[in-house]
């Protein structure tokens, strides 16, 4: 047995230097470099691509299958003379014995200067989609006469997978570029170095990956790195990317200049057999903004559904969007400063929701719920309640226009206030306005409001807006098709409340606003000084009105502004108008005397204002103005003209006289008096107020005419007597009345 076992191993040994030696002779004596254009046509039957090897092939037999490329290109055999890739080198080796097992074990694989090209002619066809494709032939196979042979499909065995061991793989300086001939969109992917430790299936595989990313719509350039370990288990159909880090830098011409640092950490897994795909331990980083989370795709063969939850610490938001070159709207500074967000997050490949908000905005939190539940539509909807929220903070400044506007309004309201002032209302009336009040800007981004599908419901423990302090607001609106809907806005103000409806068409070229508002007993003075006017009268206002206009900006929506309101003031002041100081001028003129006090008040308290208007094209008439003051009643007739912020009315007053305790004497009002109706005129700015009335010397000429007939009708009633009939002491009346 000793000598057998002795012969069988001098057997073996020779058969392996024999094969050793065969192994030399081929590698020696057989040159790959001689067979190209074999190898070439191989390629071109066999896998139908065009090689081209302009390098030599380097190559070992055993106990390593060696394989070295140089200077090698790949074409489609549609466009053969367009390599859509190439390499400067390949090498790699493999093992012959474990081929045999189906197992590949293989030394370090290397690829030096990979460049790969994918095209999209102007059609939409890519270069790629040709790769290993037969070109189509000419003319059709001609058909013999005879049956084709039946082949009968028998049942395989489904093939194992083929085990891999590779001690390394590497590829430097790599290119791949895509381009598309229609759009004129170009992505590229420069300087790919990629390297990895032993590669084996079931074990984690150290991976490190850097490349510089490039497009040119917009022009952007992203630096790249990524680090991790890769494990895949391909009976399970389990992939997993563990402590996978991503960092890099972004710059370009969406960045106006500057960069953005960024960086991702955690676990990712995919899940083919189980349709999952799982990012956990999510750790996001962009500049000052620091973020964490989690996220799951269900259903990856049907339509993916997203689950997870996001958490982002307190940030600037202001600085961070001006870190990426971007800018906010002009607001107060401060504002932004302090944002951070807590959510659950859902959606689909179309749409998108943050559910369980809780989001802080500098001194507000709000929570709720915004959705997103269709891109292409824009389809938004928003759910959400504040503690409290300063809607001023976040406007812009009035624009230049507009500022403009306002002042040359306030120097002509002040040019005539010195001259308006009551006093003893010696001055002149004041000069009906003649300047526009209203900016003529763009007012609406129409094309965006007609693409907008919105449904919005939004509560407020307190609201300020215009620097007025609304309790418990709420504003429900939609908008589809070009069609914005307030369904409801409402609201407690300075223990009054108000409430408001209406709608915005978009649809057409000109947007059209309708809106109806009520409001109950608010501090009328309270509302005008919000807008930064001085306020003519004090008391609680109770408004109704239905209006509607046209236009893209103020001045267009005022001047087509239509339709009526009904208004009533209680418990308020007439501020700097004395108008009982008015009206004793007017008697004192008939008693042809003159006052002998200084006026004693700049106010007018009344007890109730109150009118309809009608308004047409931005002019409101209001025929029925009544004021109850004590001691008197006002009764008018006049215009607002809302374009210049005007007023012109003739107004009339029926006055008990002087009721103080010491009544100017020539103030007294008598018997003969009584009943009269005493002309003022108000015109001038609407900001005057009661400060623009002045007695109405046109019609004062009237009433003096008036009651100087009935002064004659008594002497004619004391000279007569009874020697006359009553008609004719009646024709003689009337003819001293007319």
């Amino acid at each position: 047995m000793k000598a057998f076992g002795k012969i069988l191993g001098l057997v073996l040994l020779g058969l392996l230097l024999i094969i050793v030696a065969l192994g030399f002779a081929l590698t020696h004596l057989f040159d790959p470099n001689d067979y190209k254009d074999e190898i070439r046509q191989i390629a071109r039957d066999k896998a139908h691509i065009e090689l081209t090897l302009n390098g030599d092939i380097g190559w070992s037999l055993f106990p390593w299958l060696g394989l070295e490329l140089h200077e090698a290109s790949v074409a489609t055999l549609a466009k053969p003379t367009e390599p859509f890739a190439d390499l400067q080198m390949l090498g790699l080796s493999v093992r012959v014995i474990p081929l045999l097992r189906r197992e590949v074990q293989m030394s370090d694989v290397r690829v030096e200067g990979l460049n790969l090209r994918l095209t999209r002619d102007k059609d939409g066809h890519g270069n790629w989609q040709d790769i290993g494709k037969a070109p189509a032939p000419a003319t059709p196979p001609a058909t013999s006469g005879e049956p084709a042979a039946e082949t009968t499909a028998q049942a395989e065995k489904p093939a194992q997978p083929i085990r891999l061991d590779i001690d390394s793989l590497t590829i430097n300086n790599a290119r791949v570029e895509y381009s598309d001939e229609k759009t004129g969109q170009q992505f590229s992917a420069e300087s790919i170095q990629l390297s990895t430790g032993p590669v084996h299936d079931s074990t984690n595989i150290p991976i490190k990956l850097t490349a510089f990313l490039g497009t040119n719509q917009p022009v952007l350039r992203v630096r790249t790195e990524l680090n991790g370990e890769l494990r895949f288990e391909r009976a399970l159909q389990r992939y997993k990317l563990e402590d996978m880090k991503l960092s890099g830098e972004v710059a370009g011409d969406p960045l106006q200049g500057k960069t953005m640092t960024f960086a991702a950490q955690g676990q990712l897994l995919l899940d083919k057999a189980a349709n999952v795909a799982e990012w956990t331990g999510i750790k996001i980083s962009a500049n000052q903004l620091r973020a964490l989370g989690e996220l799951k795709v269900n259903d990856l063969d049907k339509t993916p559904q997203i689950s997870g939850g996001l958490s982002i610490a307190q940030f600037d938001l202001a600085k961070f969007v001006d870190s990426i070159g971007q800018k906010l709207p002009a607001m107060a500074e401060g504002s932004l400063s302090k944002v951070e967000l807590a959510s659950r997050l859902a959606g689909t490949p179309t749409s998108l929701s943050l559910d369980d908000i809780n989001l802080k905005v500098d001194d507000s939190t709000f929570t709720g719920r915004i959705a997103v539940e269709d891109f292409a539509k824009q389809s938004l909807r928003v759910n959400l309640k504040a503690d409290t929220f300063n809607v001023d903070r976040y406007l812009p400044p009035k624009s230049a226009e507009a500022s403009s506007a306002t002042q040359v309004r306030q120097a002509e309201v002040a040019s005539t206030e010195a001259d308006a002032m009551a006093g003893a209302g010696s001055t002149p009336l004041p000069p009906a306005p003649t300047k526009g009040a209203w900016s003529t800007e763009r007012l609406l981004p129409v094309e965006r409001l007609s693409k907008l599908d919105v449904d919005a419901d939004l509560t407020f423990g307190q609201l300020t807006l215009e620097k007025l302090p609304i309790q418990n607001a709420a504003l429900k609106a939609t908008g589809q098709g070009g069609l914005l809907t307030l369904e409801n806005l409402r609201g407690d103000l300075y223990d009054g409340n108000f409430e408001a409806k209406g709608t915005l068409n978009v649809r057409q070229q000109v947007p059209a606003l309708n809106m109806q508002t009520n409001i109950s007993k608010v501090p009328v003075e309270k509302i005008l000084e919000s807008q930064g006017k001085n306020p003519p009268v004090k008391g609680l206002v109770t408004l109704n009105s239905n209006l509607t206009g046209s236009g893209n900006s103020q001045s267009a929506l005022i001047e087509s502004l239509n339709g009526n309101a009904s208004f009533v003031i209680n418990n308020g002041v007439l501020l700097n108008a004395n108008l009982e100081q008015q009206l004793c001028k007017g008697i004192a003129t008939l008693n042809r005397k003159s006052l002998t006090g200084e006026p004693r008040g700049k106010d007018t308290p009344f007890q109730e204002l109150k009118g309809n208007l009608t308004f047409r094209n931005g002019v409101a008439s209001n025929p029925d103005l009544k004021v109850r003051i004590p001691g008197m009643t006002v009764n008018g007739d006049g215009d607002v003209d809302l374009r210049v912020l005007g007023m012109d009315y003739r107004v009339g007053v029926i006055v008990e006289g002087d009721k103080s305790d010491m009544p100017d004497p020539a103030c007294q009002v008598g018997e003969k008096f009584v009943g009269i109706e005493w002309p003022l005129r108000c015109r001038g700015p609407l900001e005057l107020g009661a400060k623009a009335c002045r007695l109405d010397n046109e019609r004062m000429g009237q009433v003096a005419s008036k009651l100087a007939g009935e002064r004659i009708s008594e002497k004619i009633d004391e000279k007569l007597g009874d020697k006359v009939s009553p008609e004719l002491k009646n024709a003689l009346k009337g003819l001293f009345k007319r």
